[in-house]
């Protein structure tokens, strides 16, 4: 099932600088708590954001970010994926060395990047897109079924924030708010018995608010490091 959101952005002024030993990949320990997950996606076209990383609520979104200097740099920049929080010298991003090196024109103009190390930029939210994936549910593996449930959203997709999750049990539709407890991590003490349901407040820039049902549930014998196929694309 596909879900349609979204706005349209204007570019934002602002700087950037990149993180060592990422040339191939980010962060595995970034403070969104994607762990392995986190330093691959994308092909690891990712960035720590400093006010963008909004408490974690900006954890998954995707900013398209294109370096201003003629000399080096490409029209159409690079796409990366918000995965940590952090800042450096007035940046609004800190990239991994690879998504740095992808705002230039050619490899010796990445090269030219790199050694200035912090550059200006401009930069506007855009759309995230798995084409072959849907949202999927990662356990943590801090969960103790039945005593405690904590989870991940994986390819958190399109252009809104996923601002409000909801744990409902699938007999009797009971459903509970959950907290956020640090980056997109999301928590329940006690979570119900039996397959669950895991509902998603998808909210835009123009205010716009849609709950997201899954196509499917999180199975009864769910286990800590496991992820499930939510069965749904949001574009």
């Amino acid at each position: 099932m596909q879900v349609y959101l979204g706005n349209a952005q204007s570019f934002i002024q602002s700087r950037a600088a990149y993180y060592p030993n990422s040339e191939e990949k980010g962060t595995e320990t970034g403070a969104c708590a994607f762990g392995t997950f986190g330093a691959t996606i994308n092909g690891g076209d990712v960035s720590a954001a400093s006010d963008l990383y909004r408490d974690g609520l900006g954890c998954g979104a995707c900013y398209q970010v294109r370096c201003t200097n003629s000399n080096y740099c490409s029209d159409n920049g690079v796409t990366v994926v918000i995965t940590d929080h952090g800042a450096s010298d007035r940046t609004d991003f800190i990239l991994s060395q690879r998504a740095f090196g992808r705002m230039a024109q050619t490899k010796d103009a990445a090269a030219s990047l790199i050694s200035l190390g912090n550059v200006g930029i401009e930069y506007r939210r855009v759309s995230c897109s798995y084409p072959s994936k849907n949202i999927t549910f990662k356990i943590d593996e801090s969960s103790d079924n039945p005593y405690y449930l904590a989870f991940v959203i994986w390819y958190q997709q399109g252009k809104t924030d996923i601002t409000a999750v909801q744990l409902c049990e699938t007999h009797n539709f009971v459903c509970k708010l959950l907290d956020r407890t640090r980056g997109a991590v999301w928590t329940s003490s006690s979570p119900p018995r039996g397959p669950l349901q895991i509902r998603m407040l998808l909210s835009s820039d123009d205010g716009d608010e849609t709950w997201v049902v899954p196509l499917n549930n999180v199975p009864e014998s769910w286990k800590a490091g496991e992820t499930y196929d939510s069965g749904i694309q949001v574009n």
